[in-house]
């Protein structure tokens, strides 16, 4: 398996949520946080933009520039944090917990000869779980102020991104207290 370092976007402000911290909600016994943890355990090195919170793992936590800047933002922000330079780059928002070790090898497996992978929900929609080459993300990185709001989609529009569909219900993200109950 490529090497490959982790950002887990953890700092949205949860609207339907009614502002509730994402990483800190439970399930099962278990955080959000934790279980993006678990994900993306193969990596070497793993930052969480949001809140810091005790963790199991060493990470590193840092806040996204602009505060609250949408996911564009945040993923430069933790790439920009990350001391270890591998060629790809995992990045996972917090609210996926279905996402597992084993969806990350696939989407690396995937990304050999494109710019990245990512899942996609059942419909075939892209999923915030994904792999980016580094230099590939690098060379489409807007300026700072261009980060602001952007939409993910946007970024990412100039790369060959693979898609890979889902096994099972790894492309469920919670959004909403009912989306909570029905996991």
């Amino acid at each position: 398996m490529d090497p490959f370092c982790a950002v887990i976007l953890a700092g949205g402000t949860a609207a339907r949520l009614d502002g509730a911290d994402k990483a800190s909600i439970e399930h099962g016994g278990r955080t959000m946080l934790e279980y993006a943890l678990d994900a993306v355990m193969d990596a070497a090195e793993v930052v969480v933009v949001g809140e810091p919170v005790p963790t199991v793992r060493p990470v590193t936590f840092t806040r996204e520039s602009p505060r609250y800047g949408g996911p564009v933002a945040a993923l430069l922000t933790g790439r920009d944090a990350l001391l270890r330079r591998t060629p790809a780059l995992a990045v996972l928002a917090v609210d996926m917990p279905r996402v597992t070790p084993y969806t990350f090898r696939r989407l690396l497996e995937a990304a050999r000869g494109c710019d990245g992978a990512f899942l996609t929900d059942p419909g075939g929609r892209r999923q915030l779980a994904g792999v980016l080459d580094v230099e590939r993300l690098d060379a489409v990185r807007p300026d700072h102020e261009g980060q602001h709001g952007m939409a993910l989609h946007r970024l990412l529009s100039g790369l060959d991104l693979a898609e890979i569909a889902p096994e099972a219900d790894e492309a469920r993200d919670i959004d909403t207290w009912a989306d909570l109950r029905d996991l």
